[in-house]
């Protein structure tokens, strides 16, 4: 399998002992609808191809984007509760999508950077779940494991590039490629291999994953509803059922408050888009931003629209194919990250507990400003 990433040489995967995948939820869809499948069957002709071009196991980074939500519903509390007008911690806006944290970073710095929830994205900590945690499990060195993440967008291969991307363990990269979905799709179509279909496997040895799952959310991992549910529950001990979107200047531009007795306790919105996002940033460098949450996606359309699935050979949306791939995303049923027992397993198992230093050190980040100097490789994207 090429490294898509490494620049003029194909990676040498002879030093690697295990082949693993990740898949991201919101390319199953894509696969189910260019397949015409169930997503649970799209998943398992997906893993059944991919092992038999020699894949060891194929995982689900759904887990992942667990770790993502919590600490990311931890973070905004906290700075809820230390916000205040001298040193401003709110709003606070996600950093799961790397094209809008590359724009953020390299472009934008203060005053927006400092905005930027520390969490790590899925990639990153799915990275870390492979390298360090499932690496010890199988008594390998990570650099013995290569790593392969298959994604909606063509950014997360930019992620992939990242130092930050690094996992705590012996210095190893935690994503060594990054496919698409059209890509793997691509590989599909024009092999001639003999598929098996298989069940996804998990993190923890022989067993394999039930069903397929997905987040809170209609077209991505739905930061904005779990956080919205858990901070209305945290900050104000109010139970929220049904989110509630309205649909603002845009389509892509959405609000979402909590209200008691003619008070805004919370105002949250969802910001997806280059058009959005230029808005968002303009009226935050102006102090008039009206919000203490903002879930940004570089995607019109959410994850769901990368254009690494999503668009015609001539570059367009494929509207009709997006439509369908958004009936089969709702209809995946959803669990919430506090109820994945395998998660808590790992908060002790793994990181020591809940908020302990290692933590800190596997899922949160810090940002780079503009100032800091670019990978040769990654100014070509």
């Amino acid at each position: 399998m090429k490294c898509e990433h490494c620049t003029r040489k194909k990676c040498d995967t002879s030093k690697h002992k295990v082949l693993a995948v990740s898949v991201c939820p919101q390319s199953l869809p894509y696969f189910a609808a260019k397949f015409s499948l169930s997503v649970t069957d799209a998943s398992r002709r997906l893993c059944g191809f991919l092992k038999s071009l020699g894949v060891h196991y194929v995982f689900d980074t759904t887990i992942a984007a667990d770790f993502s939500i919590l600490e990311s519903q931890k973070e905004f509390v906290r700075r809820f509760r230390q916000h205040n007008e001298e040193e401003p911690t709110l709003p606070m806006l996600t950093s799961a999508c790397p094209g809008w944290v590359r724009y953020a970073e390299r472009v934008l710095g203060h005053p927006v950077t400092p905005h930027l929830c520390t969490a790590k994205s899925p990639q990153q900590i799915m990275g870390s779940l492979v390298k360090d945690y499932f690496a010890r499990r199988q008594n390998l060195s990570p650099d013995k494991i290569f790593h392969v993440i298959v994604a909606p967008c063509y950014d997360k291969k930019l992620e992939a590039l990242q130092e930050d991307v690094l996992t705590a363990s012996r210095g190893s990269r935690g994503t060594d490629c990054v496919l698409t979905s059209g890509e793997i799709t691509q590989m599909m179509e024009q092999s001639d291999l003999s598929v098996r279909d298989a069940a996804l496997d998990t993190l923890f040895g022989d067993m394999k994953e039930e069903e397929v799952r997905r987040h809170d959310g209609a077209s991505s991992d739905g930061y904005l509803a779990h956080i919205f549910r858990h901070a209305a529950k945290e900050l104000f001990n109010e139970d929220v059922g049904e989110v509630t979107y309205r649909t603002l200047r845009n389509k892509d531009f959405q609000e979402v408050t909590l209200e008691k007795s003619g008070e805004v306790l919370l105002r949250f919105a969802a910001a997806y888009g280059f058009r959005n996002i230029q808005n968002v940033v303009l009226k935050l460098k102006k102090g008039k931003f009206p919000y203490h949450f903002v879930e940004v996606l570089a995607c019109a359309g959410g994850c769901l629209n990368g254009r690494g699935q999503a668009q015609t050979e001539d570059g367009c949306v494929d509207k009709a194919l997006l439509q369908k791939m958004k009936g089969i995303y709702t209809d995946i049923p959803v669990r919430l990250p506090e109820t994945s027992s395998h998660v808590q397993e790992l908060y002790q198992e793994w990181l020591d507990g809940t908020d302990s230093p290692r933590v800190q050190e596997a899922l949160h980040t810090a940002y780079q400003g503009p100032g800091h100097p670019a990978n040769s490789r990654d100014i070509k994207w």
